[in-house]
């Protein structure tokens, strides 16, 4: 598939096609629903976690299990992830990807995933990273402003950031 128009394309060829206002609802009933996203704001920093597999910093989440929904899913991931329970969770759209063939798929494929922002209470990284439940996954946390230009980023979530202001 060719697309003329999109967001953003990542190092992979993944494209990033749009960010759509679908209820949450609507997603989490949609067949192409299948993972969710949160940027993450400690004060007015974005934190990234170290993807241990990609080698890439990332924005936190992952695929939605079976019958969970768009927010069950981000609030089990933010809990894996950041170790937090309950946190300033706000659903922020839908967003619209053309995937390449990788590790979950053989083909080329169009994916829908819900888009969170949360807020973190005010605390360092060695704190929040302490609270992590999956250190497999998520290798170490960085603020964005400490490591852009200067560590690699995956491109699709340094751009979902704008999208939480």
């Amino acid at each position: 598939m060719e697309y003329a128009n999109y967001i953003c394309k990542d190092q992979d060829g993944n494209l990033l096609l749009s960010v759509e206002n679908i209820s949450e609802e609507e997603l989490s009933q949609d067949p192409s629903f299948t993972h969710c996203l949160a940027v993450v704001k400690v004060g007015d920093e974005y934190l990234l976690g170290k993807n241990k597999w990609r080698q890439r910093y990332e924005t936190f989440g992952g695929c939605a299990e079976k019958g969970e929904s768009s927010r069950d899913c981000i609030v089990r991931e933010c809990n894996e992830e950041l170790g937090f329970d309950s946190s300033d969770i706000t659903y922020l759209g839908t967003m619209r990807l053309l995937l390449k063939p990788d590790y979950f798929s053989k083909t080329e494929r169009i994916e829908l995933g819900g888009l969170y922002g949360i807020t973190l209470p005010d605390m360092s990284i060695d704190t929040i990273y302490g609270r992590i439940k999956d250190k497999d996954e998520i290798t170490g946390l960085a603020f964005y402003s400490q490591i852009r230009d200067r560590e690699p980023i995956a491109l699709i979530d340094e751009k979902l950031l704008d999208y939480y202001l």
